[in-house]
């Protein structure tokens, strides 16, 4: 679980990355490290990221990947979010 306190560091980088360089030259941001639940992959898109990678997480649960999709999809109809696009970098940091 060593890359768990990493994720503080990588949200902050990835909205400070998705502030400045994609609106700039368009690049797609992916998220990647410690992805264990939708929680976490949900984080890292309203940050900027428009993919997610869950590496380690399908060794500890084989149905990391469709329960994280299954998160993903809650949280949209829950919060009425129509397109999953308009989760990516909706973070709003002042």
């Amino acid at each position: 679980m060593l890359s768990i306190p990493l994720l503080f560091l990588q949200f902050p980088t990835c909205h400070l990355f998705y502030s400045i360089i994609y609106n700039t030259v368009r690049i797609p941001i992916i998220g990647m490290g410690g992805i264990m639940d939708a929680r976490d992959a949900l984080e890292f898109m309203v940050c900027g990221a428009k993919a997610v990678a869950v590496g380690t997480a399908n060794f500890v649960n084989p149905r990391a990947i469709p329960e994280i999709i299954d998160g993903i999809r809650k949280y949209m109809v829950e919060n009425r979010i129509k397109k999953i696009g308009l989760l990516v970098g909706s973070l709003k940091a002042k």
